[in-house]
């Protein structure tokens, strides 16, 4: 009765699941928009979904194939040239062949029996990464959803392993104790908000993140750092974790990590390297040398839905020493029971946050199959020469200003107005707002100083300087316009200003 909704060895099975997965091809190919963004808001995008969730008789095919349309043409084109807001990538082709294996194969990551030759896949990638990372052989990891997830696991697994070093405390166990509230997580002012996210979840309390200054290139400045550590320990308080960042979210500016291994080594702290971003540098030709010092880290996480193109989601965790994996530990009868271990069965759920998970791994190592090393070099590479050619763009733009030298794939700038009286912040808000309604370009955004500011995240290797030039030349014309519009409202006040000023004085003279 119900042969005909899942895959299975059957002739008719399979030839329906191949016309369905051609034909959601076919309709994401025929409906996928020619620009950004459509530039439709929330209201009007609500307008446009019109069926129930759940209606009591199937939908057509007709209808189903209406609303996949609808999806498609009204979502960001994350492949566009003028799309280059965020840290989110278009995916390669060979990772999304991979999701389709992925999502029929529908592998749980969390016990061997679920998921056996996608456990050994697994396996080999992440002790693969571990060593190019420069990790010993006493590492492991985990495949994670992001960065946040990463940045967490991290900080469970430092204040776990400080709890038992320094007090011989199981917190898995018996909670928190009293003295926890004296540990405290590093981090330079431009870290990743999820530090502080991190640690309000683990009963630390966002006080305990220490932010660091940064020097101008927003990288964690060592002597701050120091400053920071000795501060801490003379208030009696104890430094448990430095988080280090390679590749920040604004500027990709990658922390000293040699300067912070010492320290971290000094202090008694554990390292983690935040290389959500970053970490594609391992694979660069040119950029590799910036993440020297990422072998002394106690934990990395990398995500593989940045520059390395992937599917979102795709991240890695990795672990220094295994061995703490063991703070997070625990066995059910039903799933991965002590017997498995001792026999030598490797259930991944010992090593995760989460219990069911996707084959992700697959999508990374088919795109390395695919692409091989040199070519994967050079598309990262690519990313940073587009970076550089937007700077240079800008300096040489009267109407812009750059706010820092791009040290990895991003480019935060500002439109400058002519008029002394007109509002900086308010002009470059609206440029983004304005063409993004447009549906003309997808840009990001930020602060700097308190300045508002633009953002490019040069995530397509494929854009070409001719069409950078363009974007750039997009947000200068959109800028003289909201400034003449600007001046001409300034105008037409002060005349209304003048006419009430002379009615008034023509009203006295009567």
């Amino acid at each position: 009765m119900f042969e005909s909704e899942f895959l299975t060895p059957a002739r008719k099975s399979q030839t329906l699941y191949r016309r369905l997965v051609s034909q959601a091809a076919q309709i994401v190919c025929t409906s996928f928009p020619d620009a950004p963004y459509h530039g439709r808001n929330a209201i009007s995008l609500a307008d446009r979904i019109t069926t129930d969730v759940l209606p009591d008789v199937a939908a057509s095919s007709e209808q189903v194939a209406a609303t996949l349309r609808t999806v498609v043409s009204n979502s960001v084109v994350v492949s566009h040239p003028n799309t280059a807001a965020h840290l989110h990538c278009p995916p390669l082709l060979a990772a999304l062949a991979a999701e389709v294996v992925i999502s029929a194969l529908n592998q749980s990551m969390d016990s061997f029996d679920q998921a056996p030759i996608a456990t050994v896949i697994e396996q080999k990638l992440i002790r693969w990464l571990c060593a190019e990372s420069g990790l010993p052989a006493s590492a492991d990891g985990t495949f994670t959803t992001g960065g946040s997830q990463s940045n967490y696991m991290a900080l469970l697994l430092a204040r776990d392993a400080y709890l038992q070093q320094h007090w011989n405390w199981s917190s898995q166990k018996a909670g928190l104790p009293p003295e926890a509230r004296r540990l405290r997580i590093f981090c330079s002012d431009v870290a990743h908000f999820t530090v502080e996210k991190s640690a309000s979840q683990l009963g630390l309390g966002s006080d305990a993140v220490v932010r660091v200054a940064v020097d101008a290139r927003f990288r964690m400045n060592p002597a701050s750092l120091r400053d920071s550590l000795e501060a801490t320990q003379a208030a009696r308080l104890l430094p448990m974790a430095i988080v280090a960042t390679a590749g920040t979210t604004d500027f990709g500016s990658v922390d000293p990590l040699p300067e912070l291994a010492s320290l971290a080594r000094a202090a008694g702290a554990w390292l983690h390297v935040d290389a959500a971003y970053g970490g594609a540098l391992l694979f660069s030709t040119h950029h590799r040398h910036k993440l020297k010092g990422i072998e002394a880290a106690d934990s990395v996480g990398i995500d593989f839905h940045k520059l390395f193109w992937q599917p979102i989601p795709c991240s890695a965790f990795l672990l220094r020493d295994a061995q703490h994996f063991g703070s997070m530990k625990l066995y059910a009868d039903y799933l991965n029971p002590e017997l498995h271990q001792d026999e030598g069965i490797p259930n991944l759920v010992t090593t995760s946050l989460l219990t069911s998970r996707r084959f992700d791994a697959l999508k990374l190592w088919i795109s390395f199959q695919t692409l091989g090393r040199a070519k994967l070099s050079a598309m990262i590479d690519r990313t940073a020469e587009l970076a550089g050619h937007a700077a240079r763009t800008i300096k040489i733009t009267p109407q812009l200003e750059l706010l820092c030298e791009p040290q990895l794939s991003t480019v935060v700038f500002r439109y400058v107005p002519t008029q002394r009286s007109s509002h900086p912040g308010q002009i470059n808000a609206s440029i983004r707002q304005r063409l993004f309604d447009r549906g003309l370009a997808v840009i990001g955004h930020t602060r700097v100083d308190s300045r508002q500011a633009l953002k490019f995240t040069c995530m397509n290797p494929t854009v070409t300087e001719n069409q950078m030039d363009q974007l750039i030349g997009a947000i200068v014309d959109e800028g003289a316009k909201i400034e003449s519009a600007a001046n001409l409202a300034r105008k037409n006040l002060g005349r209304k200003k003048l006419g009430r000023k002379n009615l008034n004085r023509n009203n006295l003279g009567a």
